[in-house]
């Protein structure tokens, strides 16, 4: 059973930055795309930014410039640098994980809060 963990969520003013880790294990097959999704009071959960295991990236256009990702695949971890943080950034942030079979796992979610 593959689990997917976060972390590093919290509150930041405007401006700011915070960094969020995800560790993914249990994976038979390996993981292929590691990914970051946010979901905002009243809307669908939304992606910010994925990368491969050959370290492709691709981003919202919300927040490219400010975001940045990376991996550890020795770790099978993703991080998320966020930069200038917005209040409209404010979501529950998921970490997902996708592996060589196409199967896809969710975390359980953390909570950034950008007050202006």
């Amino acid at each position: 059973q593959v689990r997917v963990v976060e972390s590093g969520g919290g509150l930041v003013q405007a401006g700011g930055s915070l960094r969020l880790s995800c560790a993914a294990s249990g994976s038979f097959f390996g993981i292929d795309v590691l990914g970051w999704y946010r979901q905002a009071p009243g809307k669908q959960r939304a992606l910010v930014a994925t990368i491969t295991a050959g370290g492709s990236a691709n981003y919202a256009d919300s927040v490219k410039g400010r975001f940045t990702i990376s991996r550890d695949n020795t770790k099978n971890a993703v991080y998320l640098q966020m930069s200038s943080l917005k209040p409209e950034d404010t979501a529950v942030y998921y970490c997902n994980a996708v592996d060589h079979i196409g199967s896809g796992y969710w975390g359980q979610g953390t909570q950034v809060t950008v007050s202006s």
